[in-house]
C-alpha cells in the first residue's frame, strides 16, 4: 500500500499517526497540495491510500477505519457513530475556525466556534468509564479527534481548563509516539501559520450558526442545544406564512391504479434490488433497499409528486434449483412458497409497493427476449468458447457462487468464482487457484461451452457519455458514483450473458436453445416485467425518459450492474428505454459486532421481527436512525432501546403527548386562542427552518439525515414548553392564562406538523397522531408545498380527538431476552446431542444440497449429519478467512485450518466417501 500526504494539511495527520499506530505496511510518500493522485477524481484529494486491489481511499476517516481494520482491531458500534459527528458536527466548525484564525487573525473568535464541540466531547468524556472514547485502549476514533483538534488543542489557543476531560485525553494521545511521530512529519513547524497554505485552497466556510453536536450514541438530554440565531425579519416571515393558514389548500388525492406519467407532474420511477426469493431478507436486506425505497416513495406522494414504486422477487438461477432439491420441491413451488414470505415480510415493515410483482412469468421472457433479439441484431452480442467448472459429483456445471478457490490477482484463498472479496476485481472462475465445489468439496473439472456475450467495450462509450450525464444531473450516492468509475477505470471487458442451467429465461436463439439467460443480464430486466404485469401501459414509464426520473434504490454490492451491465444492455437495445437519473446505494449494516447469519441464529431477519415484540414503527424508526448512508453502521440491540427510550417516549412522544393533554385537560378539547409573541415568532421561524432543511435533504435522499431535523422540531418543542410551563400558568390570572393557550396552540400545532413529517418514516404513528388531533388532510400537501410552510393546521376552536401515548418503553430484561434469543445461542428445547452437532453454513452453502449423483445417497452415508457437517465446515471456514484477513499469527492460523480439514474428513465420510484429503485441500495449506 502507498500513503499520499501533503505538509500543512491537518486531514493528513489522523492518517500519519493510525499507520505509526497499527504499524500496517505502508509506504507513506509526501506531494504538494495540488497533486492528484487519485487517476478518475477532477481535483486533488489528499490524504489518498492506494489499495493493493489498485483502488483508492480519499477520505481521512475512511483510511484510518481500514488500517485499524486492517491491523486486527475489533469494530465497536460506537466507532461509526463517533466518526459520522466528526464529519457531520465536528469538521464544519473546525473548518470556519481554521478560516478565522488562520487567514483572518481572529483568534479568540475562532476559539468560540469550538466552544460547543469541545464542550460535547468533555460532556462525554466525563461521563465515560474509559480513558479513551470507545474503550481502554486508543481507538481509530481517538486518533481521528485528536488529529482534527491537534491545530487548535497542541497550543492551548482556547482555554482547555474549562474542558478538563479533554485536556486529560488530549494530551493522553499527544504523549504517544505516534502521535508524535505524525506531528513531525506532517506538520513540521509551530503554531496555525503552518497551515496556511491547505486553508487557502479551501472554500470559505458557510457563516452560519450550526447547532451544537449531537453524537448519534447520545440521548438528546446529554447535548446542550446552542440556540440558532434568528432575525427580525426571520420572525415576521415566519408569523406571516403561519397565519395563512389551510384555506387555501386542497387534500391530497387518492392513489388511483394503473398509476401513470403525467404531462406537467413529476413523475417517479422507483424501483428497489430484487430480493432473491430463497433468502429470507434480514435488517439489513430491508433497509438497504425496500424500506429506503418505501420511505422516499412516500414522501414523494406527500409532496405532490406522480410516484411510482415496484419491486418483486428475483426467482431465476442456480440458488433456486438447489433449495428445490434441498426441500424436494419444483423450483415453481419454491418460488410460490417464497415469494409469499417475501410479501408478508414487507407488508408487516409497512412497505407501500404500488406492485410487488416476481420474474418468473411471460412478460419476463417476453421482454428480455426482445432486448436480446435487438442487442443480436445491433451487432452488441458475442459469440465465444468458453472454458468452465463442471463438477462431476454434482453432474453439473457449476455457478459462480457454488465454487470457491484461490484469486488469481491477490492470492486470497476463498474468492467467489465471479468476484473477489478481498480485491473487489471481476474473475473467471476457471482462473480460480485450487478451485472446489462448495456443494461437495470435489475439485471440479473443466469443460468447453460455447456462450453468448454482451459486446461492453463496443458499448463503452455511449456508457460514459450517459453517465456522465446522470451521474452530474441526478443524485447518485457517493459511493455508487466511485463504484461505477472503479469498474470503468481499467476499460469495460465483455460479459457472458447466458449459463448452463434449466431453471431461467430461456435464451430464443437456436444455437442456444439449452441454455438461459445469466441473472445478472436477466434480473434487472425484472423491473421491467413487473411493471408490464401492472399495467398494459408499461412502455409509458420505460419508454420515456423525457418525463420519467427513475430511482434505483439498492446496496453498494448491486451498484455495477445497475450503472454499468443494465443500463449498456438498454443502451444497446436502442429502444428509448427510461434509464436510472438517481443510484441510491447504501453501504451495510451489520449485526451487533458480527454479520447476520440465519443458520446460526444470529441477528434478526425479516420473518421473526413480528415475534419480537417490538412494533413495526419502532423497528422502521431504529433502521432509519441507523441507515448506513455514508459507511457501514450496525444494528445494536441497547442502542436501539436507548434511540426508542429517549428519541420516540422523551423527546417525540412526550412532546406530542404532552400537547395534546392540554388541550384536552385545561382547554375542554379545544385548541385556544393565541396571540404570538417575539418568543413564539422565534420558535415558529426555528421550526420553519428545520422543515426546510428536512424538505432538502429529503429531497435529496438524505434519510436519515432528515430524520434528525423531525426529532430537532420535537426538541424546540420540548424547551418551548419547560420554559413557558403552561401547566402553571393556566392557574394564574388572564394574561397567564393568555399565555398558556398561546404555547399550547402552537405545540398542537406543531404537533401537527410532526405527524407529517413522521408519515414516510412511521406511517402507523403518524396516522395515529392525525387521528389524535383530528387533524385536516390538507395539513400534508400545505406543510410540504414548495420549500415547506409551517402554517397554522389547527386554529382556535379546533375540536381534537382523544389523546393516548403514542410509545412503550424497551424494557432492560426484555432487550437482554431479545439480543440472547438471536446472538446465536441454541434453541433449548433441542436435543443436546443435535445441539451440539449443529453449527452455522453460510447462508448460501446452506441453499445447496447434500445428495449427489442426481439424488441418489451414496452407500454408508448419513445426509442428517452430512448437512450439519456442513455448515461446521462453512463457519470453521469462515473463522480462518477471518483470521488470514487480520493477519494473525501463523500458528493460530494453522490451529483452525486444521480443524476445518477434520472437519472436511468428517464430512467426506458422512457422505460415504474417502476421508483422506484431496489434492486440492493440500495445495492450500500454506
Amino acid at each position: 500500500m502507498k500513503l499520499y500526504i501533503s505538509e500543512g494539511n491537518p486531514h493528513c495527520l489522523k492518517v500519519v499517526a493510525a499507520v505509526e499506530l497499527t504499524l500496517v505496511q505502508c509506504d507513506v510518500q509526501c506531494v504538494n497540495h495540488e497533486e492528484r493522485v487519485v487517476p478518475f477524481l477532477s481535483r486533488p484529494a489528499l490524504p489518498a491510500l492506494l489499495l493493493p486491489s489498485g483502488g483508492h481511499l480519499f477520505s481521512s476517516n475512511a483510511i484510518c477505519q481500514y488500517l485499524f481494520e486492517t491491523s486486527g482491531r475489533k469494530p465497536n458500534p460506537l466507532i461509526n457513530q463517533w466518526l459520522e459527528w466528526e464529519t457531520t458536527e465536528l469538521q464544519p466548525a473546525l473548518l470556519q475556525a481554521l478560516h478565522m484564525a488562520v487567514l483572518q487573525g481572529k483568534a479568540t473568535e475562532a476559539s468560540k466556534i469550538l466552544q460547543g464541540p469541545l464542550s460535547y466531547l468533555d460532556q462525554c468524556l466525563s461521563k465515560g468509564t474509559t480513558p479513551c472514547l470507545t474503550e481502554e485502549s486508543v481507538s481509530v476514533v481517538d486518533v481521528v479527534l485528536w488529529g482534527a483538534l491537534h491545530p487548535f488543542l497542541s497550543d492551548s489557543s482556547p482555554a482547555l481548563g474549562e474542558w478538563r476531560c479533554v485536556q486529560a485525553w488530549f494530551e493522553r494521545l499527544a504523549g504517544e509516539e505516534a502521535c508524535q511521530a505524525a506531528v513531525l512529519k506532517v506538520l513540521p513547524g509551530k503554531g496555525l501559520e503552518v497551515l496556511k497554505p491547505f486553508v487557502q485552497r479551501q472554500p470559505a466556510p458557510a457563516s452560519s450558526q450550526r447547532r451544537d453536536p449531537q453524537s448519534c450514541n447520545s440521548t438528546a438530554s446529554e447535548a446542550e442545544d446552542a440556540v440558532r440565531v434568528v432575525s427580525e425579519e426571520e420572525m415576521e416571515a415566519a408569523a406571516l406564512t403561519w397565519s395563512r393558514g389551510l384555506t387555501a389548500c386542497t387534500e391530497p388525492p387518492e392513489k388511483s391504479h394503473p398509476i401513470l406519467p403525467q404531462e406537467g407532474r413529476r413523475n417517479l420511477l422507483l424501483t428497489s434490488a430484487l430480493p432473491y426469493v430463497n433468502n429470507v431478507p434480514h435488517l439489513g436486506n430491508i433497509i438497504g433497499c425496500v424500506l429506503s425505497a418505501d420511505v422516499f416513495a412516500r414522501y414523494g406522494r406527500l409532496r405532490g409528486w406522480n410516484v411510482l414504486y415496484v419491486c418483486g422477487t428475483d426467482e431465476y438461477g442456480t440458488a433456486t434449483e438447489n433449495k428445490a432439491r434441498e426441500e424436494g420441491l419444483t423450483p415453481q413451488q419454491i418460488c410460490d412458497k417464497y415469494h409469499a414470505v417475501h410479501a408478508e415480510i414487507y407488508s408487516w415493515f409497512q412497505v407501500d409497493f404500488d406492485f410487488f410483482g416476481r420474474t418468473t412469468t411471460p412478460k419476463q421472457t417476453e421482454i428480455a427476449q426482445d432486448i436480446f433479439w435487438r442487442l443480436h441484431e445491433r451487432g452488441f452480442l458475442l459469440e465465444d468458447t468458453v472454458e468452465q467448472l463442471r463438477c462431476e459429483g454434482c453432474r453439473r456445471f457449476l455457478a459462480d457462487r457454488f465454487v470457491e478457490g484461490g484469486c488469481p490477482h491477490c492470492s486470497y484463498p476463498e474468492a467467489r468464482g465471479d468476484q473477489c472479496d478481498k480485491c473487489g476485481k471481476l474473475i473467471n472462475a476457471v482462473e480460480l487457484k485450487n478451485p472446489l465445489c462448495k456443494v461437495c468439496s470435489k475439485t471440479p473439472i473443466i469443460q468447453s461451452s460455447k456462450h453468448l456475450f454482451l459486446d461492453l467495450p463496443k458499448l463503452e462509450s455511449q456508457l460514459e457519455q450517459w453517465l456522465d450525464k446522470s451521474t452530474a444531473a441526478g443524485d447518485w450516492t457517493p459511493n455508487a458514483k466511485q463504484i461505477t468509475r472503479s469498474w470503468l477505470r481499467d476499460g469495460l471487458k465483455p460479459r457472458c450473458i447466458t449459463r448452463d442451467l434449466k431453471w431461467g429465461t430461456p435464451v430464443p436463439h437456436p444455437d442456444f436453445k439449452d441454455k438461459v439467460f445469466y441473472v445478472w443480464f436477466d434480473a434487472p430486466i425484472g423491473y421491467l416485467s413487473i411493471t408490464a404485469n401492472y399495467t398494459d401501459q408499461w412502455e409509458k414509464w420505460w419508454k420515456n425518459p423525457e418525463q420519467v426520473e427513475l430511482y434505483n434504490f439498492m446496496a453498494k454490492d448491486n451498484v455495477p450492474f445497475h450503472s454499468v451491465v443494465f443500463p449498456s444492455s438498454l443502451l444497446g437495445a436502442q429502444d428509448n428505454y427510461t434509464l436510472v437519473n438517481h443510484l441510491v446505494a447504501t453501504e451495510y449494516l451489520n449485526y451487533e459486532d458480527t454479520k447476520f447469519s440465519k443458520s446460526r441464529g444470529v441477528g434478526v431477519f425479516g420473518d421473526m421481527a413480528k415475534d419480537t415484540g417490538v412494533p413495526s414503527d419502532v423497528w422502521r424508526f431504529y433502521l432509519l436512525y441507523v441507515r448506513p448512508e455514508g459507511q457501514d453502521s450496525a444494528f445494536s440491540w441497547a442502542d436501539m432501546a436507548l434511540k426508542n427510550n429517549s428519541e420516540l417516549l422523551n423527546n417525540l412522544g412526550n412532546f406530542i403527548n404532552r400537547a395534546g393533554m392540554f388541550v384536552t385537560k385545561f382547554f375542554e378539547g379545544c385548541v385556544p386562542a393565541m396571540e404570538l409573541l417575539a418568543e413564539d415568532k422565534t420558535l415558529l421561524a426555528q421550526v420553519g427552518w428545520e422543515l426546510r432543511q428536512y424538505i432538502s435533504l429529503m429531497d435529496k435522499v438524505k434519510i436519515r439525515d432528515g430524520l434528525k431535523h423531525i426529532l430537532n422540531i420535537s426538541r424546540h418543542g420540548n424547551q418551548y414548553i419547560q420554559i413557558n410551563e403552561p401547566w402553571k400558568k393556566i392557574k394564574g390570572g388572564d394574561q397567564d392564562r393568555q399565555r398558556a393557550g398561546t404555547v399550547t396552540g402552537v405545540s398542537v400545532n406543531i404537533a401537527c406538523l410532526l405527524s407529517v413529517l413522521l408519515q414516510p418514516y412511521i406511517p402507523t404513528t403518524s396516522r395515529t397522531i392525525r387521528e389524535q388531533l383530528n387533524a385536516p388532510a390538507a395539513c400534508v400537501s400545505t406543510m410540504l408545498h414548495a420549500g415547506g410552510s409551517f402554517v397554522c393546521s389547527l386554529p382556535a376552536g379546533h375540536a381534537i380527538g382523544t389523546v393516548s401515548p403514542l410509545f412503550q418503553k424497551l424494557e432492560a430484561d426484555h432487550i437482554e431476552a431479545l439480543k440472547k434469543k438471536f446472538g446465536g445461542q441454541q434453541p433449548e428445547d433441542e436435543p443436546p446431542v443435535k445441539k451440539a452437532q449443529k453449527v452455522a453454513p453460510d447462508a448460501a452453502v446452506a441453499a445447496a444440497p447434500v445428495a449427489v449423483n442426481d439424488g441418489a445417497v451414496v452407500s454408508g452415508a448419513d445426509p442428517e449429519r452430512a448437512k450439519q457437517l456442513m455448515q461446521a465446515v462453512a463457519e470453521q471456514g469462515d473463522k480462518v478467512r477471518v483470521l488470514k484477513g487480520q493477519k494473525a499469527e501463523k500458528a493460530a492460523i494453522t490451529l483452525e485450518v486444521n480443524k476445518l480439514l477434520d472437519l472436511k474428513k468428517q464430512l467426506a465420510l458422512a457422505e460415504g466417501k474417502s476421508a483422506e484429503p484431496t489434492a486440492p485441500q493440500k495445495g492450500k495449506k500454506k
